[in-house]
């Protein structure tokens, strides 16, 4: 840009032109000078040609005064353009006249207040003054010097500003003449301004390096006027180097923090305020790195890339994720310090800090979450890697230590690769929480696994000892409990032994392997004792079992006939006698082979008992039954009291008496059927009285046929009717059937009979043969009913005194 239109940066009643300011700083591009820029300011007496000077000088289009209008106030305010071809960006501010009658003798506020912030803002300060004033007690410059040296004991500025003293329409005087008086004077002034007790003997030089030119009238010698410019204008060229008019660098802020820097400066002017220059850098600095430190975390939460980053970490962990993130946060850090680089170092350095700290705190959770995936994912291998190695069947703590270092080692190199450079998070709590996890899954499944050991054991005892062991005990007899102690002894050893082979794998602690086998033992003795309480319950179904088996069963263990041969009392006391062995076999448990005499006692008591008659005059006597323990047997090992098995056995022979009854009743009915013949005294009778009727038969011999006849019939009706096998239940009931039975079948003989009556002549041999048949079958039928009714039991069971 050669040349800039001017800018009112400040208007005549004081106020701020803050957007123009902006506008004027982005067209002429100074944020990015940085440093490398220089500010120019000129002041001196109203219409004392500062514009025209600024516009020939720097190439600017500053408002001039027209002449042909008369002297007059141009300039209102500060205004301010770019120095059109110097290098580098040179600013030149315009300010308002001094001395004009538009603002009277009385406001010289708005004078001081311009003149303290050209100072203040400006590298170099050219003081535009009349060359016929210099060396005058009462000229112009006398009140401009003044207000300078005054303002100037309110600014505390660490660096010198140039002050080039810039005589107009020189005249015949050399400048080698004109300097020494102008000096002199201006020490002059300086020494006659009041100062503040630290700077009473400071000297001069220390606040200004001090500049004399002079040039020509513009008016009357305009080309010597512009060549003198001309080479005033060459100075400016490279001011900001060392040496150069603007070389002391020592208070200047970037040019990105111009506008708001001038602006403060004015405000604490306007509020007559000290201006402390290193602490407005101070805080030039820290608001405008805040500034740039707030662009700069929003174009970081704006970054398509760090977006995308954030949004992939919510469904899972990402390759190379710290590098990534690292890259994006140096970038945006980079950007901050380009943009800050010129601006106190402290403050850039702190507000770099404070900007990484949030966006490190922004990112934080998401690398939170990257580490619960790397987490979450690393406890998953395990599980899984676990369970495979268990299946595969490896040892449980060999495979626990494997998987768990394994899985650690891949969740550590995860971690690496999501450091993020900026930041030193300590991952040690989540890798602690993931070994938490592991130990803990180990665990449970350790829990689970002895778990499924010992149900496997304890179902196999079940198998191997329940089913033995009822068996046993419903074979009751001397060797039942023998036999069940070594069916436990055996089955239990190899439970253990099993389950002991199968925990070396665990890494188990002595004591707790150990009450694992134990508890194992104790299952087993528990499934045995279980079982015979079990079977304790059920102790008077197997006794009438028992009974009944013996007593209904012969020696082949064939069905007993009751023939009336058989010695029911001693089948009896033999049945009971089992059956109350079987009564002390259940009643106490004996698995520690301890002796005891509970079956003589049970005998005693309730076999060889005397009767009822001997029993009342030993009344006294003490019942050995009448008792809750049994001698020599602890209480926890009794399935059945003595009490309790008097009241069994009292109600096992109650119950079983009605089979001897029965029995008693078959055995007489037998008798009585297999003896047809009548008594002695009957078949006497029967000879004496039936002689005649005997003598008559044989004297008419047809009568023989009709009685054999009538034989035959009676015979068949027997048979047929069953009259025997009806009888068993008894007289009235056999009697009944019969009558209902009776007429269909003497109405199926005599069709029969029909039958064979029709039959041709030709068959007669093949009907004799058939008759013969015939009457052999009902003669074998006779007989078979004959057997039938002999092995039968009488109907009506009488009742007997059973006792043994």
């Amino acid at each position: 840009m050669d040349a800039a239109c001017s800018t009112q940066l400040i208007d005549g009643d004081g106020t701020f032109n803050v957007s123009g300011v902006d506008t004027f700083i982005k067209e002429v591009k100074l944020e990015e000078c940085g440093l490398s820029y220089a500010v120019v300011s000129i002041m001196g007496p109203q219409s004392s040609g500062k514009s025209t000077l600024l516009n020939h000088l720097f190439g600017t289009n500053f408002r001039e005064m027209d002449a042909f209008r008369g002297r007059s106030q141009t300039t209102k305010g500060i205004w301010i353009a770019r120095c059109a071809g110097i290098e580098p960006c040179t600013v030149v501010m315009d300010l308002e006249g001094t001395d004009g009658r538009e603002r009277g003798e009385d406001d010289t506020a708005f004078e001081k207040q311009s003149a303290l912030f050209a100072l203040a803002v400006s590298d170099i300060v050219l003081i535009n003054m009349w060359c016929h004033d210099i060396g005058r007690e009462q000229a112009a410059n006398k009140p401009l010097l003044k207000t300078v040296f005054q303002v100037m004991m309110r600014l505390f500025s660490p660096r010198k500003t140039t002050l080039m003293f810039v005589i107009r329409d020189k005249t015949r005087t050399p400048l080698e003449n004109l300097e020494p008086v102008l000096r002199e004077d201006i020490q002059k002034i300086w020494d006659a301004v009041p100062k503040p007790q630290a700077h009473k003997e400071t000297p001069l030089s220390d606040f200004f390096n001090v500049e004399v030119i002079a040039l020509n009238s513009f008016e009357e010698k305009e080309e010597l006027f512009k060549e003198q410019v001309a080479n005033l204008r060459q100075r400016f060229f490279h001011s900001v180097a060392p040496g150069g008019l603007a070389g002391d660098r020592r208070g200047v802020v970037p040019a990105n923090a111009f506008a708001f820097s001038a602006k403060q400066m004015w405000q604490v002017i306007k509020d007559n305020k000290d201006l402390d220059l290193p602490a407005h850098k101070v805080m030039v600095a820290t608001v405008r790195c805040e500034e740039i430190a707030n662009e700069k975390f929003a174009s970081f939460i704006a970054n398509e890339n760090w977006r995308e980053l954030e949004e992939a970490i919510q469904s899972g962990p990402v390759s190379g994720f710290g590098k990534k993130l690292s890259s994006i946060l140096q970038s945006c850090l980079s950007e901050y310090d380009t943009e800050a680089t010129y601006f106190e170092e402290s403050v850039r350095s702190s507000k770099r800090q404070q900007l990484q700290e949030k966006l490190l705190q922004l990112v934080q959770p998401t690398f939170q979450d990257l580490l619960g995936h790397l987490r979450s994912g690393a406890l998953e291998n395990f599980k899984d890697a676990f369970e495979k190695a268990l299946n595969a069947g490896e040892g449980f703590s060999s495979s626990a230590d494997l998987c768990a270092l394994s899985c650690v080692s891949k969740y550590d190199k995860g971690c690496e690769e999501a450091v993020i450079e900026q930041a030193k998070w300590d991952t040690s709590k989540t890798r602690e929480k993931l070994q938490r996890d592991i130990e803990a899954h180990i665990s449970s499944v350790r829990t689970a696994k002895l778990s499924e050991l010992a149900t496997l054991y304890e179902s196999k005892l079940n198998v191997a000892l329940s089913g033995p062991v009822e068996a046993l005990l419903d074979g009751a007899n001397d060797e039942t409990w023998p036999a069940v102690r070594k069916l436990l002894k055996r089955e239990g050893e190899l439970a253990v032994y099993g389950l002991s082979d199968a925990l070396s794998g665990f890494d188990m602690d002595e004591e707790t392997r150990n009450k694992m086998l134990t508890d194992l033992e104790n299952y087993a003795r528990g499934i045995v004792e279980t079982k015979a309480k079990e079977e304790a319950g059920r102790a008077l179904m197997r006794m009438k079992d028992r009974f009944t088996t013996i007593f209904s069963h012969d020696s082949d263990s064939m069905p007993r006939i009751w023939t009336g041969k058989e010695d029911i009392r001693a089948i009896t006391k033999m049945a009971r006698s089992a059956s109350l062995k079987l009564l002390s076999v259940m009643a106490v448990i004996r698995l520690d082979d301890e002796l005891d005499n509970i079956e003589k006692t049970l005998t005693l008591a309730l076999v060889n008992s005397t009767s009822n008659n001997a029993t009342s005059k030993s009344i006294s006597t003490i019942d050995s039954l009448a008792s809750s323990t049994w001698e020599q047997v602890a209480p926890e090992k009794t399935l059945i009291t003595p009490v309790q098995c008097k009241s069994l056995w009292r109600q096992f022979k109650n119950e079983t008496e009605y089979t001897v009854t029965q029995a008693i009743s078959a055995q007489e009915a037998n008798r009585r059927n297999n003896n047809w013949l009548p008594p002695p005294w009957a078949i006497l009778a029967l000879v004496v009285l039936g002689f005649n009727e005997f003598m008559t038969l044989l004297r008419n011999p047809l009568w023989l046929g009709v009685l054999f006849v009538g034989y035959l019939v009676s015979k068949a009706l027997w048979v047929q009717l069953n009259i025997s096998g009806e009888f068993r239940n008894g007289a009235l009931p056999g009697l009944l059937s019969l009558s209902t039975k009776f007429l269909p079948t003497v109405m199926n003989l005599l069709k029969k009979l029909a039958e064979e009556g029709q039959a041709p002549s030709t068959n007669t041999n093949q009907s004799s043969m058939n008759s013969s048949a015939q009457s052999e079958v009902t003669t074998n039928g006779e007989s078979s009913s004959s057997s039938s009714s002999s092995g039968s039991s009488p109907a009506k069971p009488v009742p007997i005194d059973t006792s043994a």
